[in-house]
């Protein structure tokens, strides 16, 4: 049978806080069937990057932190830290991003732990039946956790197409060893044609990998952790990805990384498609949204609730006034990949059947 996923929109009737249509969408989809009781239960989101204002409102995860305390459970909210540079890479600064974008205990009623300890090397190695991944190395914190629910924001991501709920929970929860291993794929090289030499991407490597020599960037692959950020940020395209369908093979590793994340423990999983920017919210910078606000999204399957986040994404209309609206048409091409042409969204989602997370055929059960 087809996976059930439940949607709102964002329309709120009488006094009805859009929190309290959260928590009732969260019922309806059958969050109750799980046993709080006394189990420590992990809520998965990003904390933002600063200066970005893509992320979920804090708001969100107090009502489901609320819920989970109703139901009897001792949530907590957490993350991993980065490989790039920016102030989430080790506990410290994570810690004080999270405060500062309000996911701290004052605002959700919990605590906020970072997942994978001081420096990202806190982890733990769980074996899956994966075909790139067989030992994934996730978060302690993350993985002591008795229960697991995902807080997503949904957007378009530049080395997987889509980030969504698998990309929340695989890379996200992913320790420092972890996220190498899945960005292995990426490890860049500078088109000698288009490569201006600018330092933008050495300006942005956290691993001092690349250097510019004769008006060119050259990486340093024994630096390199493959973290991609040099490819997101070039503003001349010349950084690519060293092997040809390398960010295939990252979606892939991601939704491998998900099931061990998830096996074994009951998981839920919310997603929020609103302000969908053109890029991740570890930018520290932030698009117009691509396309409308489209609602919230809840369901037991994280594959089918990613492609269906993904298929109400490209019903949508463009914004007129957004990156993907100057974005040549491609024939045949969805939103998706009209922004991010050399990704391939659709390849996590079929790994993510293929090693048994969750099912690419859906039911989509509405709520007024």
């Amino acid at each position: 049978m087809a996976s059930k996923v439940y949607f709102t929109n964002l329309r709120t009737v009488g006094s009805e806080p859009i929190t309290e249509k959260l928590i009732r969408l969260l019922k309806t989809a059958g969050i109750e069937k799980i046993d709080f009781r006394n189990k420590f239960t992990a809520i998965k989101l990003h904390f933002g990057e600063p200066g970005n204002l893509a992320f979920l409102r804090p708001e969100y995860a107090r009502a489901v932190a609320d819920l989970v305390r109703d139901l009897g459970g001792r949530p907590f909210v957490t993350d991993c830290s980065t490989l790039y540079t920016g102030q989430r890479k080790n506990a410290l600064d994570h810690l004080d991003t999270a405060y500062r974008h309000g996911y701290n205990p004052f605002v959700l009623g919990c605590h906020t732990i970072i997942g994978d300890g001081l420096k990202g090397e806190d982890d733990v190695s769980v074996p899956i039946p994966g075909e790139y991944v067989h030992n994934a190395k996730i978060g302690r914190a993350i993985m002591d956790a008795d229960v697991l629910l995902s807080l997503t924001h949904f957007k378009m991501h530049e080395g997987t197409g889509i980030g969504g709920v698998l990309k929340n929970l695989g890379m996200g929860c992913g320790s420092s060893r972890g996220k190498a291993e899945m960005h292995e794929s990426e490890k860049p090289q500078a088109n000698a044609q288009t490569c201006v030499g600018c330092g933008v991407c050495r300006d942005n490597c956290a691993h001092s990998a690349i250097e510019i020599r004769n008006g060119r960037a050259f990486v340093d692959y024994d630096r390199c952790k493959g973290c991609g950020r040099c490819i997101g940020v070039c503003p001349t395209k010349a950084m690519r990805p060293t092997e040809e369908n390398g960010c295939e093979i990252l979606a892939r590793k991601v939704a491998e990384y998900s099931l061990a994340v998830c096996q074994g423990r009951p998981n839920f999983h919310i997603s929020l498609v609103i302000d969908v920017s053109p890029f991740c919210d570890c930018y520290g910078c932030n698009d117009v949204p691509v396309i409308p606000d489209v609602g919230m999204f809840a369901s037991f399957d994280p594959v089918a609730l990613d492609k269906a986040c993904a298929d109400a994404v490209n019903r949508q209309k463009i914004s007129s006034d957004s990156l993907l609206a100057e974005r040549p048409p491609i024939a045949h091409a969805d939103h998706i990949h009209t922004l991010h042409p050399e990704t391939r969204w659709e390849a996590g989602i079929e790994q993510g059947v293929r090693v048994g997370l969750g099912d690419d055929h859906y039911e989509l059960i509405s709520m007024e």
